[in-house]
């Protein structure tokens, strides 16, 4: 049977109780003259979200668009991200995590239209606003400064595209092994996507972010998205070695400065000891890394 999706909404939730179905209605209300299909990925959530699920499978109008899926075990939000991205069936995909929800009904169909007219571009997205818990407005324009279209270069080296703005081809055939075990998933899917086109922004605000105390990413500190970016920059380093000089020296510096910021702050705090440690541990490991890159680009 051939498959008529021309668009796929990938969704992922854990503990959305909350929020899931503004999430899931933000969906459902796209107005387009294609199909569209909503895959929700539930990583074993410890709270009511399957039932918010059932419930609207059972009642809503347009609850044949939605596949369900639900983790038998709590898989981690990378694994989730990726199982959910292999569902997806259309020639596009969207996103929108649970917590997240759409305010524009053409939002789909703007974007469509863009890409199918427009081949050399892989990836449009647009301004949203930012929300809390409550639904209170926080921030009208989340992108403000940053509404730019972008070369490939740019999306290789992680330009800043919020998720649940973004629509993209479906041309990622298979993800690297490493992918499952990075911290920032939406700045690797964005380089990634830059082998295939460029990105551009379409001037509308259609989406609501929302922060809250249980946001995967907006409840972490600063001091710990540092550390955590420096091992997602090792992995882009191993990613570029050998295809792309430009980019692997980009993120090498990255990964520099990443490290210094971390062991400064350290010694900002009095942690001299600490810092010796992780100053000794980078270099070393840092070591390591280039000579087995080294050797392992030899026998290449």
């Amino acid at each position: 049977m051939q498959n008529t999706v021309k668009l796929s909404v990938c969704m992922i939730t854990y503990g959305h109780e909350k929020y899931l179905r503004q999430a899931i209605e933000g969906v459902l209300m796209q107005e387009c003259d294609f199909e569209i299909e909503l895959i929700i990925a539930n990583d074993s959530s410890p709270d009511q979200t399957d039932n918010v699920v059932e419930d609207i499978l059972k009642s809503h109008t347009k609850a044949s668009k939605i596949k369900y899926f639900k983790q038998d075990k709590n898989i981690g939000m990378m694994p989730n991200f990726i199982f959910a991205l292999k569902q997806c069936s259309g020639n596009y995909i969207a996103l929108c995590e649970g917590d997240d929800y759409w305010t524009d009904s053409l939002k789909l169909q703007k974007q469509v239209d863009f890409l199918e007219n427009n081949l050399d571009y892989v990836v449009c997205y647009h301004d949203c606003s930012v929300v809390d818990q409550f639904n209170d407005l926080k921030v009208i324009s989340f992108l403000q400064n940053y509404k730019n279209d972008y070369k490939e270069n740019d999306l290789k080296k992680g330009a800043w595209l919020p998720t649940l703005t973004r629509c993209f081809r479906n041309v990622i055939q298979e993800f690297p092994s490493f992918y499952e075990k990075v911290n920032c998933g939406d700045l690797f899917l964005t380089s990634f996507l830059g082998s295939y086109g460029k990105a551009k922004y379409l001037d509308f605000n259609g989406a609501c972010y929302r922060e809250h105390s249980g946001g995967v990413w907006s409840k972490v500190d600063e001091d710990l998205k540092n550390k955590r970016m420096i091992s997602d920059y090792r992995y882009f380093c191993d990613f570029y070695k050998n295809q792309d000089k430009e980019i692997y020296q980009f993120y090498k510096n990255r990964l520099n400065k990443s490290f210094f910021k971390d062991f400064k702050a350290d010694l900002s705090i009095g942690n001299m000891i600490s810092s010796l440690k992780k100053f000794k541990l980078y270099y070393s490991d840092f070591l390591f890394w280039a000579v087995k890159n080294k050797i392992k680009k030899y026998f290449d």
